[in-house]
């Protein structure tokens, strides 16, 4: 099957025959080896799903379909469209039951669902993260020394892969355990899931430019863009100490990248497109643990979180696969490599489980939570990186390692003593 872009390239060929040139059409396949060239067919992909659903949506909602529709389509259109909304605005007045009841319990037991979900994120994306490099940083099929093998490259399939488990395994578990009755218009998690898919395609497509432990230090600085997305998606507010903490996790990053070398290791080079597909990254992560910390506020467990998001994801890639006919090619891959064939399986499954953890401890403790221990499974995973692939770091790039994860623990402590302080407070205030 030709891909959609070599499509494009042959209907120019054919209605500009004379402006272009054999040698310009053996350029094509040096266009793909271009990050932006790539991300922007993915993206004309998505809009081929994104804008008919958009149009249908704002169809319904204009003739007000939820009151005047009737037939064997209303309850599907009811579910996508409208969910369990009701006039008086339900994002407003509903409360984040799922939370609320996490608060209710003794702080022994918060502390060991935190440390429940901490380790089962560290086993989760430790396991992923080694493997995620060596599927994108080394060949397949390399038999002796002077043969190289080659290289998977479509990141785009690999996070097909891990959608399309996660969501079979939050669709029987929905299935098999009673869940509560869910409220939220399926189509809003489009937009969690539109901005995971490019948030995971960034990740591993930065892999190609940058190091591992450079891309997990700049993952670090998280913490600022998730501050930020959260008062403009859910209007929070935030200490001075927070502030504070984020500005140290920023200069530690920035003394880690600025210290990279390049006279021993020419593949850890940080490059201009690296850091531009990492900020890419950052941005639509950020705005992913926002989205669905509000989207918690409607009644729903994780997995129907879960299950919600996944759906989408795995619409959104397998289609855009499809129009590319980057589907079969990684197929064949896949055939021609059992290697890689285990490689990408054993990633589903991290990937799977992890996003149990996630939407799980968005639920319980929020996005901000969520993302510190994220931030601090980062050590773990540059020790192990650079253990398991000979990884330089610097001592100037030891000592941003160091303030980075100083002010995480700093964070925590001064989250610890404010809650403590609230619980001091309280007696008081109710005696008044």
């Amino acid at each position: 099957m030709l891909s959609f872009s070599r499509r494009v390239w042959q209907l120019v060929l054919l209605l500009f025959p004379s402006t272009v040139t054999a040698e310009e059409s053996s350029l094509l396949d040096g266009w793909h080896d271009v990050w932006l060239f790539r991300f922007l067919i993915n993206m004309l992909g998505y809009s081929t799903i994104i804008i008919p659903g958009y149009l249908l949506i704002s169809y319904f909602k204009r003739t007000n379909y939820i009151e005047t529709g009737s037939g064997i389509c209303y309850p599907l259109i009811k579910t996508c469209v409208f969910g369990g909304e009701t006039k008086t605005g339900l994002l407003d007045d509903v409360s984040v039951t799922s939370r609320n009841e996490g608060d209710s319990g003794s702080s022994a037991r918060q502390a060991v669902k935190l440390i429940f979900c901490a380790a089962g994120l560290q086993a989760s994306y430790l396991t992923w993260g080694v493997l995620q490099e060596r599927v994108m940083t080394r060949s397949y099929g390399a038999t002796t020394t002077e043969t190289e093998g080659e290289r998977f490259k479509d990141s785009q399939f690999l996070v097909f892969m891990n959608r399309i488990l996660a969501l079979t395994v939050s669709g029987l578990w929905c299935i098999l355990f009673k869940q509560p009755r869910h409220g939220a218009p399926m189509y809003k998690y489009s937009f969690a899931s539109l901005s995971n898919i490019l948030s995971s395609w960034c990740q591993y497509e930065a892999l190609k430019y940058i190091s591992f432990p450079t891309q997990v230090l700049a993952k670090a600085s998280k913490v600022i863009p998730v501050m930020l997305m959260g008062k403009i998606i859910s209007r929070k507010s935030y200490e001075y100490w927070e502030y504070f903490t984020a500005v140290l996790i920023s200069v530690g990053v920035s003394m880690f990248l600025l210290s990279s070398t390049t006279t021993k290791h020419p593949s850890t080079v940080t490059t201009f497109s690296g850091i531009v597909i990492l900020v890419g990254y950052i941005v639509f992560d950020s705005f992913t643990s926002n989205w669905q910390d509000n989207l918690f506020k409607y009644k729903m467990s994780s997995v129907q979180m879960m299950f919600g998001v996944n759906l989408f994801s795995c619409l959104f890639t397998v289609g855009s696969l499809l129009e590319q006919g980057a589907f079969f090619d990684s197929l064949a891959f896949m055939t021609r490599h059992s290697e890689f064939a285990f490689h990408a399986v054993l990633l589903s499954v991290c990937s799977a489980c992890g996003q149990l953890f996630i939407f799980y401890t968005i639920n319980q403790f929020g996005a901000a939570v969520f993302t510190i221990i994220m931030t601090l499974r980062q050590a773990i995973a540059i020790l192990l990186s650079c253990f398991l692939y000979g990884h330089a770091v610097t001592l100037v790039g030891g000592f941003g390692v160091a303030v980075v994860f100083l002010a995480l623990f700093l964070r925590v402590y001064a989250r610890s003593r404010m809650k403590s302080g609230r619980r001091a407070a309280q007696p008081l205030t109710q005696k008044v």
